[in-house]
Protein backbone atom coordinates (compact mmCIF):
# COMPACT_ATOMS: atom_id res chain seq x y z
CA UNK A 1 0.00 0.00 0.00
CA UNK A 2 1.24 3.48 -0.80
CA UNK A 3 0.56 6.77 0.90
CA UNK A 4 0.80 10.24 -0.50
CA UNK A 5 2.96 12.83 1.22
CA UNK A 6 2.94 16.38 -0.06
CA UNK A 7 6.03 18.50 0.42
CA UNK A 8 6.79 22.12 -0.24
CA UNK A 9 10.17 23.07 -1.69
CA UNK A 10 11.78 26.39 -2.53
CA UNK A 11 11.99 27.10 -6.25
CA UNK A 12 15.72 26.35 -6.49
CA UNK A 13 15.23 22.93 -4.92
CA UNK A 14 12.28 22.22 -7.19
CA UNK A 15 14.42 22.98 -10.23
CA UNK A 16 17.20 20.81 -8.87
CA UNK A 17 14.87 17.85 -8.27
CA UNK A 18 13.36 18.13 -11.74
CA UNK A 19 16.82 18.23 -13.32
CA UNK A 20 17.95 15.21 -11.31
CA UNK A 21 14.86 13.26 -12.29
CA UNK A 22 15.47 14.05 -15.94
CA UNK A 23 19.26 13.66 -16.01
CA UNK A 24 19.43 10.48 -13.93
CA UNK A 25 16.64 8.60 -15.64
CA UNK A 26 14.27 8.48 -12.71
CA UNK A 27 10.80 7.51 -13.87
CA UNK A 28 9.19 10.09 -11.59
CA UNK A 29 9.78 12.58 -8.83
CA UNK A 30 8.39 9.99 -6.41
CA UNK A 31 11.07 7.53 -7.48
CA UNK A 32 13.71 10.18 -6.81
CA UNK A 33 12.43 10.76 -3.28
CA UNK A 34 12.05 7.03 -2.60
CA UNK A 35 15.72 6.62 -3.50
CA UNK A 36 16.64 9.46 -1.15
CA UNK A 37 14.74 7.79 1.69
CA UNK A 38 16.32 4.37 0.97
CA UNK A 39 19.79 5.95 0.89
CA UNK A 40 19.09 7.81 4.13
CA UNK A 41 17.94 4.63 5.87
CA UNK A 42 21.00 2.78 4.58
CA UNK A 43 23.35 5.53 5.81
CA UNK A 44 21.62 5.58 9.19
CA UNK A 45 22.02 1.83 9.61
CA UNK A 46 25.66 2.00 8.52
CA UNK A 47 26.35 4.72 11.09
CA UNK A 48 24.62 2.70 13.80
CA UNK A 49 26.72 -0.33 12.90
CA UNK A 50 29.93 1.73 12.96
CA UNK A 51 28.99 3.16 16.36
CA UNK A 52 28.23 -0.34 17.63
CA UNK A 53 31.63 -1.54 16.42
CA UNK A 54 33.30 1.31 18.29
CA UNK A 55 31.32 0.51 21.43
CA UNK A 56 32.22 -3.18 21.17
CA UNK A 57 35.91 -2.32 20.87
CA UNK A 58 35.78 -0.12 23.95
CA UNK A 59 33.62 -2.56 25.91
CA UNK A 60 30.73 -0.10 26.28
CA UNK A 61 28.19 -2.05 24.22
CA UNK A 62 25.39 -3.98 25.90
CA UNK A 63 24.79 -6.93 23.62
CA UNK A 64 22.80 -9.31 25.76
CA UNK A 65 19.43 -8.53 24.11
CA UNK A 66 20.57 -8.60 20.48
CA UNK A 67 19.37 -11.51 18.41
CA UNK A 68 19.51 -9.95 14.92
CA UNK A 69 20.39 -6.73 13.09
CA UNK A 70 16.80 -5.57 13.64
CA UNK A 71 17.55 -5.30 17.35
CA UNK A 72 20.32 -2.76 16.73
CA UNK A 73 17.94 -0.01 15.57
Amino acid sequence: MRSIINISLPEDMTIFVKEEVKNNNFMSTSEFFRKLVRDYKEDKLLNELKNSQKELKTGKYKYENIKSLKDIR
